[in-house]
């Protein structure tokens, strides 16, 4: 069984009721989850022996953290205790129209206070597989940035692929703090999910002509990316067109190899919660990397697995790779009988 790590934020998640407000709201209802902890949780769904390291409070609060993230699998001999409080953030559910929206409470929280010495990198990633970690966590702290460089280099060290998802967050960091902070961590990064927009603002990439296709444009983006950093051995992202609040298309790429791999187009209507989404797209790619799956059956996996993860509440994928595989050979709404 293939060994993975992955480092990041779990947080409590509260979200509204579908046509309500937040600021009108007299009941949430409560998950937990996070970009990490997100894609950890699918990947132990998929059969691998994932363990997550991060910190929450020594509290009731972290430990129901704690016991979502064993209910689902995900090993925890290496989530620390400690810090005042476990990092919220509240979901203003969208629908039609009107966008979801996200409103942060985690400063001064229990992870964004953690330390690089508080982690035994070489323990953790003795004999792994995989390690993973997002821009998010970056983000939350100047410490953070320091710890997110070590934990990458550390896992080059001992011979660990590793993953990097962008995963910018506007309501965090700046796109001029996210720029120069992503350009220390690619030297150390082979998967890396990363998308056009990504490629223009956060890495200074000219933009491609608008006459081109999105697949083009987006292949001449991961050429160049690749020419910068030729250690990235896989580029992924999805294209998503935003109809209404409950209406997506998506569509999955995945750059290996020197050419782009794409599925089809799915339209996801009356969706349930796109929260987690990309985590789940994720996922699925890195199960696809990490099975040797041809790529274009990889790019098809992944973003079955997201557009299922869009029809079940809270962050987290939960769907078996069978279950996925099986969605993603089928018609559209067929009852599986």
């Amino acid at each position: 069984m293939k060994k993975i790590i992955t480092l990041g934020e779990i947080l409590l998640r509260l979200s509204t009721d579908v046509g309500k407000r937040l600021s009108q709201a007299d009941q949430l209802d409560l998950n937990y989850g996070g970009a990490e902890a997100n894609v950890s949780v699918s990947l132990s769904n998929f059969g691998y022996d994932v363990y997550f390291v991060s910190k929450v409070p020594d509290n009731p609060l972290g430990l129901a953290a704690e016991r979502h993230l064993k209910t689902n699998g995900v090993r925890t001999e290496f989530l620390l205790k400690g810090g005042e409080r476990l990092g919220t953030y509240y979901v203003e559910s969208g629908i039609g129209a009107r966008s979801s929206q996200v409103t942060y409470d985690r400063k001064n929280s229990s992870f964004s206070q953690i330390m690089s010495e508080e982690i035994e990198f070489d323990n953790i990633f003795k004999d792994a597989d995989l390690f993973h970690i997002t821009g998010i966590t970056p983000a939350l702290s100047p410490s953070l940035v320091e710890l997110t460089l070590i934990a990458l280099q550390k896992a080059k060290e001992n011979g660990v692929t590793t993953s990097f998802d962008f995963n910018y967050r506007s309501k965090l960091w700046s796109h001029q703090e996210a720029a120069e902070t992503m350009k220390l961590f690619l030297p150390y990064v082979d998967i890396c999910f990363c998308g056009e927009l990504d490629a223009i603002y956060l890495l200074g990439i000219d933009k491609a002509s608008n006459s081109l296709e999105n697949k083009d444009r987006l292949t001449y983006y991961y050429e160049t990316i690749r020419k910068n950093y030729p250690n990235i051995q896989y580029l992924s992202s999805t294209f998503r067109d935003v109809l209404s609040a409950s209406t997506n298309t998506l569509r999955g790429n995945l750059f290996a190899e020197g050419v782009l791999y794409q599925s089809k187009t799915y339209q996801i209507d009356h969706i349930v919660d796109r929260v987690g989404g990309g985590d789940a797209f994720v996922a699925g790619m890195l199960y696809g990397i990490l099975e040797s799956t041809p790529f274009k059956e990889a790019v098809t996996f992944a973003t079955a697995a997201s557009v299922l993860k869009h029809t079940i509440l809270g962050d987290c994928n939960t769907f078996s790779p069978e279950e996925i595989k099986i969605f993603a050979n089928q018609a559209p709404g067929k009852i599986v009988r």
